[in-house]
């Protein structure tokens, strides 16, 4: 990993390089901005933002926020036309902070609560080089997602009774409960259930909202016959209640070089936590999505992932930080595959975007490295690696809001890729290097921490605490949610992970699962992962399953430690520590087990060579 902390070096002496000047520093009050006061501060954060885009000179300017609370409003904020990877491409955005084509510029919350209202993105960072968000939180004064608290359970008469919060802001037509925002109104498909001390309860995951019935016992009170979750409720149990939508991320970066979040939280979001895109060299120190404290009446943070980097490059470093509470996992490292869609010649395909929330940003440029892989077996197609001539968008003027590509390749192509088969393509050049270091993943919904890259990943020094699925996966899909690629060095060290897998989830076959999607593993016969190095974690288990893997050519789990413990019953199908489908190159070597190791049955391995698993 030494590569890995030298690249993390001159990174950081880069970006300090361009903020020596100690430049100027700036107040928010001085645009018109007064704390404490519930008054729309969008106006003065549209005033900063022009006077920091009129800079003519380099030199580093800071701008301070007097500590307090500070209100934006959607009716005086930026109005922005963005495409964000892994949301809903609906448009336009009001924007609290639209950061765009600035250079050298510090904001220091100075421990300022920022409370946003209606449907907003808070902060947006396009264009920009060299700049430091810190001491600040972001938070939403009426979410979207609703927590109803059991009061009562009346088995006989098929009805729940809960207490709705945050109070007021529900209708009931017709029987359906539909949420109030401040500008919007939604109606609920899915619910999270937790228990009393906010862990998602065991074994019960997404479930559907569907009550026959819901009616006002009395204002907030309310009650919900023919749900089918009434045999399984509690009284003290708390549902949240959501739909799929995510429309906006609570901070949303692209294009952007060396940008650095220092004691950061996000309390809530309509997506992601954070969302990147297209950006080089990401540093979060301190940065969480988390609850506030332990009195928050709260038991949800975000919609979905709490941090996300699609088509990045460099290096991103995830520091000391809290996750909790979301709706989906702690971190995701990505590309995106584009698939073929037509032949054009012997240099040039296109191809197009294919998730619903996945298009309409740039892809590639001119120069780029790429490759391709086949999507049924997930093999390279051999050629090696190839580069981008030329890269034009075919549905839009530009690739501003584009999902198809005409892209002609520097060298001709292999004979076979066609709109024939299914094929895809992956640029390699927008591929990070990841640290995901000393952080604390617990309470949310899916899995930990997932990672798809070629580059080094080092995980270390992390508790992954009662993530209700997986705590870490390693994927590359081609098929469903087209996010690359192979990963080719990860290190998973010094963890520790405590009754993971509470519930099944997709990819989620063990605390630690390897699970490229491929259709037709069968007759693959290249594997996908490679270079993967468990060691020196614990494991505090109530289950069985600890490792999975598909598809993998060298992978180490050594000097672990697994114990066992009954908080819960076990429940997973994959009774196997080890279970491997496909591998090669696979050694387990001076492990301990509380109750023991038995080869024999502990390891089961599929569609695999005979000694293909070493054991030591």
């Amino acid at each position: 990993m030494r590569h890995l902390y030298l690249l993390l070096t001159i990174t950081m002496l880069l970006f300090a390089t361009g903020c020596t000047n100690p430049g100027s520093t700036l107040s928010f009050s001085d645009f018109g901005a007064n704390a404490d006061t519930r008054e729309d501060a969008s106006i003065a954060a549209r005033r900063l933002i022009a006077q920091l885009q009129s800079k003519q000179d380099r030199a580093h300017t800071t701008i301070l926020f007097p500590k307090g609370r500070y209100d934006f409003y959607p009716d005086s904020a930026f109005v922005r036309e963005y495409y964000i990877s892994n949301h809903d491409q609906d448009n336009p955005k009001k924007v609290g902070f639209a950061l765009e084509n600035l250079r050298n510029v510090t904001i220091d919350g100075q421990g300022s609560e920022f409370v946003f209202h209606g449907r907003m993105i808070p902060v947006a960072l396009l264009n920009s080089e060299n700049i430091t968000l810190k001491n600040f939180s972001i938070d939403f004064e009426i979410p979207a997602l609703r927590q109803l608290r059991v009061l009562e359970v009346n088995k006989e008469n098929d009805e729940i009774i809960a207490e709705i919060y945050p109070s007021n802001h529900y209708r009931i037509d017709d029987e359906k409960l539909i949420i109030l925002g401040e500008t919007y109104e939604l109606r609920p498909e899915t619910a999270m259930s937790f228990r009393e001390d906010k862990r998602l309860t065991y074994l019960r995951r997404d479930l559907s909202f569907n009550p026959q019935s819901v009616s006002e016992k009395s204002p907030n009170i309310l009650s919900l016959k023919g749900w089918d979750q009434v045999d399984e409720t509690s009284p003290g149990e708390r549902f949240v209640l959501r739909s799929y939508y995510r429309p906006t991320p609570g901070i949303f970066l692209s294009e952007s070089r060396n940008t650095v979040f220092e004691n950061v939280k996000v309390h809530y979001a309509e997506g992601m936590g954070l969302l990147a895109q297209l950006c080089e060299n990401i540093t979060l120190h301190g940065f969480s999505v988390c609850l506030k404290g332990d009195d928050d009446p709260r038991y949800f943070t975000t919609q979905a992932d709490a941090t996300h980097f699609s088509g990045c490059k460099g290096v991103i470093v995830s520091q000391n930080g809290l996750y909790e509470g979301m709706a989906d996992d702690a971190i995701n490292v990505h590309g995106t595959y584009l698939r073929v869609t037509k032949r054009v010649d012997n240099h040039t395909l296109q191809a197009r975007y294919m998730h619903y929330q996945a298009w309409g940003f740039k892809w590639g440029d001119p120069g780029d490295s790429v490759q391709f892989v086949e999507s049924e077996k997930m093999e390279l197609v051999r050629g090696g690696i190839n580069s981008i001539e030329s890269v034009k968008a075919i549905d839009k003027p530009t690739d501003f809001g584009a999902k198809e590509f005409e892209i002609r390749f520097t060298r001709p192509l292999p004979l076979e890729i066609s709109e024939e088969g299914k094929y895809g393509i992956e640029n390699l050049t927008w591929t990070p290097e990841v640290l995901f270091s000393g952080n604390i993943v617990r309470n949310n919904r899916a899995r930990g921490s997932l990672f798809s890259t070629p580059k080094r990943v080092l995980c270390e020094n992390n508790l992954f605490d009662h993530t209700h699925g997986t705590a870490i996966l390693l994927c590359g899909d081609c098929n469903g949610w087209f996010e690359t690629g192979a990963c080719r060095e990860v290190i998973i060290r010094n963890n520790r992970f405590i009754n993971a897998l509470t519930a099944n989830y997709q990819f989620t076959n063990a605390v630690i699962s390897i699970y490229p999607e491929i259709p037709n593993l069968e007759d693959q016969q290249q594997f996908f992962h490679s270079g993967i190095v468990i060691e020196n974690n614990t494991f505090e288990m109530f289950d069985r399953p600890v490792l999975y893997a598909k598809s993998t050519d060298g992978l180490i789990f050594r000097n672990n430690t697994i114990t066992h413990n009954q908080e819960f019953k076990p429940f997973h199908w994959n009774t196997h520590p080890f279970f491997f489908e496909k591998v090669k190159n696979v050694l387990i070597e001076n492990n301990r087990f509380d109750d023991g190791f038995n080869k024999a049955t502990d390891i089961k391995t599929l569609l695999s060579e005979e000694n293909a698993v070493t054991v030591k």
